[in-house]
């Protein structure tokens, strides 16, 4: 999302350097082991998830990003897992399905592809691209996209590049349509922000400032609403000094636009201290580009000694690479260096979805299931009369066809359920701080406040995380860490 150096870049990527010592080696083994361990535990509990918990609500905003949400999608988001034929699948079984290409054709072709049987994937596919789609629905344009991934992962030279889409210009517009569009991502923003201002002791008069670092700042919108929060919580006199510092570097999205992030994030702090200006907050907004990860310190991103210190992580790392990728394993490095800023507050907030070291059929599955249910939720929620809406499912289209056709350093996207977050957060020296029930009421009444945001929208307290999901599935997970 901006400039980087010629050496490492704070992701991690690329990872091409070689190991230097056996220690890591064994360091990035037992820690991929511990993963896969914790991983066959998690699937044997997906089944679980939409507990009675669940906190089904009709919600509404003030804000225009819910404004034009519209009534329910009749058609149920349908089942995602393999049947046991599905291993057996032939060209002659396989001839009678594919009329209508369906989910459960979408994992006899991958079933066949994880086999070696890549005649038989190839041969189902051909049929599938004579039939034609009408795209009439959410779970069409997930079938869609999933034989493009399917095609791409067979014949990857026909196929366009999928992770280098992934950092283009319109998918950075895509996603932060969605964080927009989604209350499922907006407040899991919101969750994090309330966490922040709860470290920070926000209630200040004597105008005490606090600092927020930021890995992944986007086009700024989650501090547009930390800002608003901020000013209707401070009771003092005196303007309250906050302080933003963006970092950023070559593997984050702004460097599309001809490396330009410095630029990009000097015009986004320029909008946002017109806002904190009127809202009668004193902000400093900064820059860091460039900087190595093991140059990663309080002074290197100019922090106060004795000032509050929050690091905002959110949608951060499931784009960094980890020990399965390669041996510097820069994920939970990263972590490491942030402890040791010794923060007030890290704050979290990721998709829920077990794509990063699952085996190639599971991914399948996973991804079925989880971008079925966005898709889903857009669809459900944003009249189709809403330019954006068609931006957002392309977008979702190309995070599926990443996460099912790539594999190694061209798998952008490594998403881990919450289970495995809190693992590493743990591993790294964190210690979980539960949101606190105020934090969770809050979100909770955001989606009860009116008539406009469809019933399906779910939150749930859950092993210490606010859950945000859609129809029983968990979509975002947001956390707090010290």
């Amino acid at each position: 999302m901006g400039i980087g150096s010629g050496n490492q870049t704070l992701s991690g990527v690329p990872c091409i350097e070689p190991v230097q010592n056996l220690n890591r080696a064994e360091e990035s083994e037992n820690m991929l082991n511990s993963l896969r361990e914790l991983e066959k535990q998690l699937l044997d509990d997906d089944d679980a998830q939409g507990g009675d918990d669940d906190v089904s609500v009709i919600t509404h905003s003030n804000s225009d990003w819910l404004h034009g949400l519209v009534t329910p999608n009749p058609n149920p988001v349908l089942s995602s897992s393999p049947t046991s034929s599905s291993s057996s699948s032939s060209p002659s079984t396989a001839s009678t399905t594919t009329s209508v290409c369906s989910r459960q054709t979408v994992l006899e072709i991958a079933t066949a592809i994880a086999e070696g049987k890549t005649e038989i994937a190839s041969e189902i596919l051909a049929r599938v691209s004579q039939t034609p789609s009408q795209r009439r629905n959410s779970e069409e344009k997930l079938v869609d996209f999933m034989v493009t991934a399917l095609r791409s992962r067979i014949n990857p030279a026909e196929s366009s590049a999928p992770a280098t889409e992934l950092y283009g210009k319109e998918h950075i517009i895509s996603t932060q349509l969605l964080y927009e569009l989604s209350p499922c991502f907006k407040l899991g923003f919101m969750a994090a922000n309330l966490a922040i201002l709860d470290a920070s002791g926000n209630n200040n008069d004597d105008g005490t400032s606090f600092h927020v670092i930021d890995f992944q700042i986007g086009e700024g919108g989650q501090y547009v609403n930390l800002l608003h929060a901020l000013s209707t919580r401070r009771s003092g006199k005196n303007p309250l000094v906050v302080r933003i510092t963006a970092v950023t570097n070559i593997s984050d999205g702004f460097s599309v636009a001809g490396h330009r992030g410095e630029e990009r994030l000097k015009t986004i702090g320029d909008r946002l201290s017109e806002l904190s200006d009127r809202l009668g907050i004193s902000l400093k907004f900064n820059v860091v580009a460039g900087l190595r990860l093991s140059d990663l310190s309080r002074e290197s991103l100019g922090c106060d000694p004795d000032e509050p210190l929050a690091v905002n992580l959110a949608f951060k790392l499931y784009r960094v690479p980890d020990e399965s990728v390669c041996m510097e394993n820069p994920r939970d490095e990263l972590l490491r260096r942030v402890k040791g800023l010794n923060p007030s507050v890290v704050t979290l907030v990721e998709e829920e979805m077990n794509s990063n070291t699952a085996p190639f059929l599971g991914r399948v599955s996973e991804s079925c299931a989880c971008y079925g249910a966005l898709l889903d939720s857009v669809e459900s929620t944003v009249p189709s009369s809403n330019s954006d809406r068609a931006k957002v499912e392309e977008g979702i289209g190309r995070k599926l066809i990443n996460a099912v056709a790539c594999e190694g350093i061209d798998r952008v996207e490594r998403c881990e359920v919450f289970g495995k977050w809190r693992m590493r957060m743990s591993m790294a020296g964190f210690e979980l701080m539960p949101l606190s029930e105020k934090i969770a009421e809050s979100m909770k009444s955001r989606l009860s406040n009116g008539n406009r945001v469809h019933p399906g929208f779910t939150v749930k307290e859950e092993n210490g995380g606010v859950c945000f999901g859609w129809m029983g599935r968990t979509l975002a997970v947001a956390s707090a860490w010290r």
